[in-house]
């Protein structure tokens, strides 16, 4: 296993929230934010307990998955009136089975947001692959769009380097997500998921884990203490290490504020993740 290059071990670790994502509701725990002000509130929280960027997920009036940008400029919007620039806003490209992926595109070439997460799989699909790719990959670097790759297996992660290798997608300082247990028997996610991704992957570019089920902050703790960083909220997990139902997203990311202070790891700002990915402070 090649493993975290050593700098990233003493680099303040980015702690991430996503506190909806694109499926759950408020009748799977009364705490997921639905509403441009519930986010809002949740974002406080969440960045009084340690998080440094919300990965951000708008939904319609039914709570069921939405990227129009309308919708995403309001709850931007919102966030920003609760936390200022103390939040670098992240916002998605899931399909979440309903947007094809040049409706993808579409929304966040719209949105312009500060950030965004992009599901390679997912945008990487059908004859146009290569060129889809590529238009919006150079596009995001253009625009100095803070960009996450989600990956979610070996073969996303070699796809990727390929892309790297061939130059479909430009130099530029890309985030890299790997998920852990997409695919294993009931989404739940363990620490040693996280191994074939770490062999597979050049560690050109830092990356950071999200996990599903009871087992994220064990997850977690193993990615932060690997140099690695970290993704956890009530999109892919309800439960806290003790097994019991987190109270809200808040008391996720502060269990891994505790693991990050216990590796000596500070946690990192909103300024410093800006500055870090594109010169912004």
């Amino acid at each position: 296993m090649q493993g975290a290059a050593p700098a990233e071990l003493d680099a303040p670790l980015i702690l991430t929230v996503a506190p909806n994502g694109a499926y759950k509701k408020t009748s799977d725990h009364p705490a997921v934010p639905v509403t441009p002000g519930q986010l809002a509130e949740t974002a406080k929280q969440c960045l009084d307990a340690g998080a440094a960027m919300l990965h951000m997920h708008v939904r319609k009036a039914d709570q069921s998955h939405s990227l129009e940008p309308d919708t995403y400029l309001a709850a931007t919007r919102a966030v920003r009136q609760a936390v200022g620039n103390e939040l670098v806003i992240q916002i998605t490209t899931e399909a979440a089975g309903v947007y094809a992926p040049d409706e993808q595109v579409a929304a966040v070439m719209a949105v312009k947001p500060e950030a965004v997460s992009v599901g390679l799989r997912e945008i990487a699909l059908g004859p146009q692959a290569d060129a889809r790719v590529e238009s919006l990959f150079s596009w995001l670097a253009r625009e100095r769009v803070m960009t996450q790759v989600i990956l979610y297996d070996v073969g996303d992660v070699e796809r990727w380097m390929n892309y790297r290798r061939r130059g479909v997608v430009p130099d530029a300082p890309w985030f890299i997500l790997f998920v852990l247990g997409r695919y294993s028997a009931g989404q739940v996610s363990s620490p040693t998921d996280l191994l074939p991704f770490l062999e597979a992957y050049d560690h050109a570019y830092p990356w950071a884990m999200c996990a599903f089920g009871r087992h994220e902050h064990a997850c977690a703790a193993a990615a932060a203490a690997l140099g690695g960083h970290v993704r956890v909220g009530f999109e892919n997990n309800l439960y806290l290490r003790d097994g019991s139902t987190a109270p809200d997203n808040a008391a996720l990311v502060r269990q891994v504020a505790e693991v990050a202070a216990a590796l000596g790891r500070p946690l990192a700002t909103a300024a410093q993740v800006r500055a870090r990915f594109h010169g912004r402070e």
